[in-house]
Order: structure tokens, then sequence, then C-alpha cells
């Protein structure tokens, strides 16, 4: 089945314009649950219910606010909010091209695909490859849905790909962390997380090996009790432990759980524990005799 675009536009840079489709590149599979009266399984209605005299509201006896302090709102009209939106054109400006490696993926918000529109087959084909062949991405403004956003294109596979972007003042500081000390580590802690990763390389990353298993279990669920099937519940896996990170990597090489480990340590050292002190009483008697033999002498 075709896939069937959800908005149209226009690339636009210099005096160059590319009639252009947009698509929708990823969609959600996660499990949606619906709030129910479980006596009767129906749906409960929502309603706005006035804080001050307890009246129910209707959509159309409220206004859009904005609390500029706490507690306190500034009230906007329709007709103020209508004419602050951008156009609504679908325009793709192009401000500029840069390289893709200085772009920082925590900006990326959402992706579309971009395909051409009637007439600009051959231009949407010609700026892909340009840009493939100079290694760089396209900056734009993006006028959609009233908004103004700051957008991504750049080439994918046989085409381009358009990736929403967070502004600069939407994104968090990660300087605001705190993430410990700074560490020295010597050549053997270093040389065994190298082998670590060395052991869990592969050449591509294959997104389809991986699935949500959360998801999976939810459908399950559902699907065994709308059969009408018993449910039983897995126990509650516990957590594992981690005594020390450099035995933990060279565990993780070994393949054996570091919790395992640490157990069988702890189990040879009360073994060793108990071998001493069955040694000590056995020594006891020895001394005694050694000393009754040195008086009668």
């Amino acid at each position: 089945m075709a896939a069937r675009a959800i908005a149209s536009g226009t690339i636009s840079f210099g005096l160059v314009s590319i009639p252009v489709k947009v698509f929708t590149a990823t969609s959600s599979e996660k499990v949606r649950f619906n709030m129910l009266e479980p006596e009767t399984g129906a749906r409960p209605k929502q309603q706005y219910v006035s804080s001050v005299s307890g009246k129910v509201l209707d959509r159309k006896d409220m206004a859009k606010g904005y609390e500029y302090a706490r507690g306190q709102f500034v009230v906007l009209d329709p007709e103020e909010l209508k004419a602050l939106e951008a156009d609504r054109t679908g325009a793709l400006d192009i401000a500029e091209f840069v390289p893709l490696d200085t772009i920082d993926l925590v900006q990326i918000e959402k992706s579309y695909y971009l395909g051409p529109d009637k007439g600009g087959d051959k231009a949407y084909h010609l700026l892909a490859e340009a840009m493939r062949r100079k290694e760089m991405v396209a900056v734009a403004r993006w006028a959609a849905k009233g908004k103004e956003q700051l957008v991504l294109l750049r080439p994918y596979r046989d085409g381009l790909i358009l990736h929403q972007l967070f502004y600069a003042g939407e994104v968090r500081a990660f300087e605001d962390l705190d993430v410990g000390g700074s560490f020295e580590f010597s050549a053997q802690e270093l040389d065994l997380a190298d082998k670590l990763i060395d052991q869990l390389a592969t050449d591509e990353f294959e997104p389809e090996s991986y699935s949500d298993s959360y998801t999976d279990r939810v459908k399950a669920l559902i699907e065994q009790k709308v059969a009408g099937e018993e449910i039983t519940l897995a126990p509650e896996q516990p957590k594992a432990q981690i005594i020390d990170l450099f035995e933990a990597l060279k565990q993780s090489l070994e393949g054996e759980p570091a919790q395992e480990d640490a157990a069988d340590d702890k189990k040879k050292k009360a073994t060793n524990e108990k071998s001493v002190a069955k040694g000590i009483k056995k020594a006891a008697p020895r001394k005694k005799t050694a000393k009754k033999k040195t008086s009668a002498g």
C-alpha cells in the first residue's frame, strides 16, 4: 500500500523551488490504554469543572491563558493568537548548508520522509545528490501548522529526509549535570574495556533485530485475557549487583555474572575460615601434650 502524504510544501533556496510531499517516517507501536469504570467497563466522560463555582464548562466557555507568575494569568484572545501564526504555505526555506557532524543529535525531535511532488522529481534528486557529494545537510525553516519549525534536510537512501529540531533554548545544558569526579584509568583497565567493546562490536546496526519487549509482553497478556486463559504472573527477577567495576569487566569477558562469582568467593572464603578454625582446634591438643612431656622430663 502506497504511503499517504500528510502535507505538501516547497523547498526553496536562492531562485530554486522544489515541490515536495511530507510523509510520516515513524509511528509508535506502544500499547495504549483507556480509562474505564471497573464495574461496567464503560468509558467515563471527561468534563471541565469551574474551580470557583463548580459549574461544568464547555470548551466555548473557556479561554487560553499564560501563567506569567504563580497563580497569575494573562488571557489571550483567539484573534490575537491567530495574528501571531506563521503562514501555512508549508514552505521549507533553506537558511544554510552545514556539515552533518556539526549537528548535535540531541536536537532531533521528529523525523519525516520527503518525496517529490508533481514536476519536482529531477530537482529533488539533484539536490539530494549534490548534498551527498558535498557531504552537507541543509538547515531550514518550515512553516507548518501556523508555527515556524527549525528543521534539517539530509540525503537519505534514494531521496531526502526531514528532521524537526529543538531550538537551542529548548535543549538543556549537559554541563548542568553532576557527572562525578575525573578519573585516571590504568592500562589494564582500558585494555579490558576495549576488549569488552570488541566482543560486542558489529559491522552495522540492524534495528529489526530489536523489539519492545514490554509491549510484546503486554500484547501477549491481552491475548490471554481475551481468550479467557488462566494468567500466571512471572516472579520479579532480582537485580544484579555490581561488586567491582574491574571485576565486572573481567567477568563480562568470561561470560560469568559478577554476582555469581562474588557468591563463589564468599563461599570459598567461608570454607577457608572453617578449615583454619579446624586446624587451630587440632593443633591445641598437640601443644598441651608437648607441655606435659617437657614437665615430665
